[in-house]
């Protein structure tokens, strides 16, 4: 029996209690609906950029912090405002940054990529200037360290859009921004990771980034290895998806970054990409036909997010073999309709509101506001494969290879 069909038959109770039953948008409020008139690139990028819209639209004019909402569990509100702005910028961005790189684009998708690469040159122009009325908080409290780590990988995504046409005064505020935050020391836990990011960020594009900070998380997520592409969240197993909304992608992209620059054993990078193709086979078997996914662990308030991992494998090209592109591009589009599409998603003015398959307040955790949410834009990582690429031109599957070494379509 093909595991999509047994999962049908044998997780129904589970998918719903997983992600319950949704109320869905009414055409209106949706974007486009899934069809066969509709291809998934077009859906994909559709569902980005209204996703996108208000955080850089609000940060290109310095009018985020004015207008975005702070939705925050009760008593955290007001702690939460002083760090949701830089989170609604670094996770948006972090997402939405290898299809602002991507080359070739045509037509009005060219239009609408030029377009929102200045929204986003401006947003992060205005949250980087002290004179500014949207300047960001990166250095107060513990949280910033986090979004700064967000925007760093976002640069390190989309080099050319995101740092070499920056303004030389805005790229000389930004990495000031950055290594302002090194007065924040991270947990003894994924966010050892955070540093390390902001730091290989500084590596490239200033040639000089703390090497011990970087070298120290490495070993230390070397040591938390479990087995089977799973690392731990500090010395403990965590049965999470921080693995995929942290670890493997942040972890990958430093030791990329070092290996690069010629400071990193690229023995230790191949090592890396093999656990890490090991947990793209576990991330795609937690997929229902319906999109649906076990609702376990923290933050599930990131929605289609907790594929990130997934998704970065895909657009990196290190998908293995018993992983078909379509079949990965299949999962990935049902994970994002099924948390993305739900009425509630977005409250009237299009800002993202705390849920998991529509609005539900209840599952954000104390650390969660209206920012934290655009951490959903990384499953749509793949967008910055052009759309000649076979992960776009692959045929849908919905299982694995049959013995002919195609999928059931």
């Amino acid at each position: 029996m093909k595991r999509r069909s047994f999962v049908t038959q044998a997780v129904t109770g589970l998918s719903a209690l997983a992600l319950p039953a949704p109320a869905w948008a009414t055409p209106d409020q949706a974007a486009d609906k899934f069809s066969a008139k509709v291809s998934d690139r077009t859906y994909w990028l559709n569902t980005l950029l209204r996703v996108a819209d208000p955080v850089l639209a609000a940060g290109a004019q310095a009018r985020l912090k004015a207008t975005m909402p702070i939705e925050a569990a009760p008593g955290q509100q007001e702690g939460r405002r002083s760090v949701s702005h830089l989170e609604a910028l670094g996770r948006t961005l972090a997402g939405l940054a290898p299809w602002l790189e991507m080359k070739g684009a045509t037509g009005d998708e060219a239009t609408r990529q030029k377009r929102y690469a200045e929204l986003a040159r401006q947003a992060i122009s205005h949250g980087v200037d002290p004179k500014s009325p949207d300047f960001l908080n990166f250095n107060q409290g513990g949280q910033p360290v986090v979004d700064a780590a967000f925007l760093a990988h976002a640069l390190l995504r989309a080099p050319t859009q995101l740092w070499e046409q920056l303004p030389a005064a805005t790229q000389t505020q930004l990495v000031q921004a950055l290594q302002s935050s090194r007065v924040i020391k991270p947990v003894y836990s994924n966010w050892l990771l955070f540093s390390a990011i902001i730091e290989a960020a500084l590596l490239k594009f200033t040639g000089s980034g703390d090497l011990m900070r970087m070298d120290y998380a490495i070993k230390q997520h070397q040591l938390w290895y479990k087995g089977d592409g799973t690392y731990g969240d500090g010395p403990d197993y965590h049965w999470d998806y921080y693995n995929s909304y942290v670890i493997q992608p942040m972890l990958l992209d430093v030791v990329a970054t070092l290996v690069q620059a010629g400071k990193e054993r690229p023995e230790m990078l191949d090592t890396l990409r093999a656990r890490a193709r090991r947990y793209a086979v576990v991330q795609e078997r937690l997929v229902a036909p319906d999109g649906s996914f076990a609702a376990f662990g923290r933050s599930l308030a990131y929605r289609c997010g907790a594929f990130q991992h997934l998704a970065q494998m895909a657009l990196q090209q290190q998908l293995p073999p018993e992983l078909p592109a379509g079949q990965v591009r299949s999962a990935l589009t049902a994970v994002i309709r099924r948390t993305m599409e739900p009425r509630g998603t977005f409250d009237a003015q299009g800002w993202l509101q705390i849920g998991l398959c529509g609005h539900q307040p209840g599952i954000g955790e104390t650390y969660i506001s209206t920012g934290s949410l655009y951490l959903c834009s990384t499953a749509f990582l793949p967008l910055g494969l052009p759309p000649t690429d076979t992960f776009w031109t692959s045929p849908r599957r919905i299982g694995p290879p049959n013995k002919s070494g195609r999928g059931r379509t």
